[in-house]
């Protein structure tokens, strides 16, 4: 089993950088892929960034450029930096371990979800 913890989130203006983190506990992840969505108010989770065991990642178009996943599979730690924060960025984001195969955005697809932690970008 593996329990893992989001944190990092805050209130912050547009513009300003935050850096998240995903800690987890229980059993090592290093050969798990593991996925940041964010759920923003009324609407759907959506999986902003995702990191294999092997490195490669994928960036939802709303985020490319401006967020970097990345993993330091010593500490069993997953992180999301996020630059140039926008309002539009504002959501409980969330980690997960990808239990489907690479390449699948569906939460159905992921386990383990953290309790989440929110990012509010002020204009």
């Amino acid at each position: 089993q593996v329990q893992l913890v989001e944190s990092g989130g805050g209130l912050v203006q547009a513009g300003d950088s935050l850096r998240l983190s995903c800690a987890a506990s229980g059993r090592t992840f290093s050969r798990a892929a593991v996925g940041w969505f964010r759920q923003a108010a009324g609407k759907e989770r959506e999986l902003v960034a995702g990191i294999s065991n092997g490195g490669s990642t994928y960036y939802a178009d709303s985020v490319k450029g401006r967020f970097t996943i990345s993993r330091d599979n010593a500490k069993n730690t997953i992180y999301l930096q996020m630059n140039s924060l926008k309002p539009e960025d504002t959501a409980v984001y969330y980690c997960a371990v990808l239990r489907g195969n690479w390449g699948s955005r569906d939460p159905a697809s992921f386990a383990y979800w953290g309790p989440g932690t929110q990012v509010t970008v002020s204009s």
